[in-house]
């Protein structure tokens, strides 16, 4: 099912009670953050707030917060339907005569609804703001996290052209606003847009940029999908081909871009290249950390049309889960069967929520020939977005990807630290704190598939030992040794029963090179036998609660500098990096709400209307 906008949507999920209404006024600083916060960590509801204190328009935020919402979003029964209706396109038949050529049709006609269809009213631009009349402060953009530099468009459609080509981008950049018409355009050196906007400095002219807020949920979450560069094949036919049928666009009022025609708001206006770029953050961002002050470019708005009842489409980034999980899960099925036609060994793949999406990526694989494994793995890292993976584990057909304890599990019974482990190098998603250097760092493939003889370094033919190696992890254990109090800086351990062969253990981390010490004192003692990983985390990770601790070892690691084998144990070292270690850059906060906030809205609960249960 399409959805012509995104109120359409709202309607049907307020139908099926995934939707409520809060209707005392709440504020958009903190407050709208720690309510959504709460209900997307316990799969609650969408929430439309109807008065946002010191804005005349309504807030909805969660609409894809649930893996089940994402689908509906997306006209589905489940994620898993996606990944089939691209097979469907790309499996064409040119055989067996008029009958196989007939038989495209159907998916020759899915094909058409691809191109954006021009139309000349929208009923975005039903009200329209210019030169003075331009306000941000009138929307209600959030201030999400306590240490936020101000608030920040969450949710934009940020669409832009290629200045020599023509070529069409929409993506999803944060937008810090500072002041009535001008906003921050947090564009990365990976990203589109940075390209758009150096090849306009390189012809001396402005850049028109064009940002939606809203639209049908097709397009919120194409806009985040990271697209292939196929010649014609942009976020506008992508959500065409979703929707089965043409996206309509009209021309924007203020610059001459295509913009969706259903969207709820749209800021018109330009980043000039040859304008000094102005300091950004902090902001709260999707890593569960705050990424730190930066120099970014200048969005200048010279216009806003809007419905004459617009609702502001927001979503909140932080701590995982969060929202964009469902939206990762949901590229995940898009472009699981390209991933397939370029390595046909991958059965399927999946990137847990404690990986922020790059840090971490599971694969399973059909495996036929040794160091298959490593050749999936080096195949993923040359495609697109993927070249940002830090972690990847590769397991066997059979073992369910999405099953976190159930992948760590055969990590320690069929990897091997150093002889199943290999560290490289290459870019890195420029959010991370911990590389080596800005947008460059180390990454780790571990192979835990079962091992063929060549891969034991037995004769071609021989199955002798073969069996003892694959159980080399049977005797892990799960038993809490009391060693870890007479180290210094360690305050917590535990070894999760959920997946023998771990010890997690917390470093109040004090002096340089403090946790690598710990770390090879603990690999070598004997409370360490039954142990294939340490894992070493901070001071505010909860050792108890396996996704904290994965999601601080992720985000704090560099494999090649932070991941070490000893004793036949891999080490990681998930603590913070000191200037004394080397790193120069400033390691930033983990994101946390303040006490105050977290008080306020426990005592005002009652007043949202929502139920008890998601508190």
């Amino acid at each position: 099912m399409a959805f012509p906008d995104l109120q359409s949507f709202m309607q049907q999920l307020e139908a099926r009670g995934e939707l409520l209404r809060v209707s005392t006024p709440v504020s958009r600083e903190l407050e709208i953050t720690e309510i959504a916060d709460r209900l997307v960590k316990h799969g609650g509801p969408a929430v439309l707030f109807e008065q946002v204190k010191d804005s005349p328009f309504p807030l909805v935020i969660g609409l894809m917060g649930t893996r089940e919402r994402t689908a509906q979003a997306l006209g589905l029964e489940t994620l898993d339907q996606l990944a089939q209706q691209v097979r469907d396109l790309i499996d064409l038949k040119a055989g067996n005569g008029l009958g196989g050529l007939l038989s495209n049709i159907p998916k020759l006609r899915d094909a058409m609804n691809l191109p954006p269809r021009r139309v000349r009213r929208g009923a975005v631009q039903e009200v329209v703001w210019r030169g003075d009349e331009v306000d941000l402060h009138q929307l209600p953009v959030l201030k999400c996290w306590p240490q936020d530099g101000g608030p920040f468009v969450t949710l934009p459609l940020v669409i832009t052209r290629d200045p020599e080509t023509g070529e069409r981008n929409m993506g999803m950049y944060r937008m810090q606003v500072m002041g009535r018409n001008v906003t921050g355009m947090h564009w990365q050196r990976h990203k589109t847009g940075t390209r758009h906007l150096e090849k306009a400095k390189r012809l001396g002219v402005r850049l028109p940029v064009a940002v939606a807020l809203g639209g049908d949920p097709a397009l919120i979450y194409a806009a985040t999908a990271p697209l292939p560069p196929i010649p014609g094949l942009d976020e506008f036919a992508l959500a065409g081909y979703l929707r089965g049928q043409r996206y309509p666009v009209v021309k924007g009022v203020t610059v001459d871009l295509d913009v969706p025609a259903n969207a709820e708001f749209i800021l018109e206006g330009y980043v000039d290249p040859q304008e000094e770029w102005a300091m950004e953050g902090p902001f709260g961002d999707h890593t569960g950390f705050y990424t730190l002050p930066d120099l970014y470019p200048r969005f200048h708005v010279t216009a806003i049309t809007m419905r004459r009842t617009p609702v502001y489409p927001a979503t909140i980034v932080g701590r995982p889960p969060m929202e964009d999980a469902y939206l990762i899960e949901a590229s995940e099925r898009l472009f699981l069967p390209a991933a397939q036609m370029i390595l046909p060994e991958i059965t399927d793949y999946h990137m847990p929520p404690a990986g922020v999406a790059h840090n971490l990526v599971f694969v399973s694989i059909k495996k036929r020939f040794p160091g298959e494994a490593y050749k999936v793995a080096s195949g993923l890292l040359g495609l697109g977005q993927m070249m940002f993976a830090k972690v990847i584990v590769v397991v066997d057909d059979g073992v369910p990807v999405q099953d976190f304890a159930a992948v760590w599990q055969t990590v320690a019974r069929q990897a091997v630290p150093g002889r199943d482990t290999l560290t490289g190098r290459g870019p890195i998603d420029a959010l991370d704190h911990s590389s080596r250097t800005w947008s460059y760092g180390g990454k780790l493939i571990i192979d835990a598939t079962r091992k063929l003889p060549e891969e034991l370094g037995q004769a071609v033919g021989s199955r002798e030992g073969q069996h003892e190696e694959q159980e080399a992890g049977a005797e892990l254990s799960p038993a809490e040794p009391a060693y870890t109090d007479q180290l210094d800086g360690v305050t917590a351990q535990h070894r999760p029963a959920e997946t023998p062969g771990y010890w997690a253990v917390q470093v109040t981390k004090t002096r340089p090179f403090q946790s690598r010490e710990i770390g090879e004192q603990l690999a070598q003692h004997p409370a360490a036998d039954g142990v294939r990983h340490l894992l070493l985390v901070d001071e505010l990770t909860d050792v108890q609660d396996l996704q904290d601790v994965w999601w601080t070892i992720l985000n704090n690691i560099d494999p090649e500098r932070d991941v070490w084998v000893s004793h036949g144990r891999l080490v990681w070292d998930g603590t913070r990096k000191l200037p004394e270690e080397g790193f120069v850059r400033a390691w930033p906060p983990k994101i946390s709400m303040d006490q105050a906030t977290r008080d306020r809205v426990d005592a005002r609960w009652h007043l949202y209307g929502l139920p008890e249960r998601w508190r």
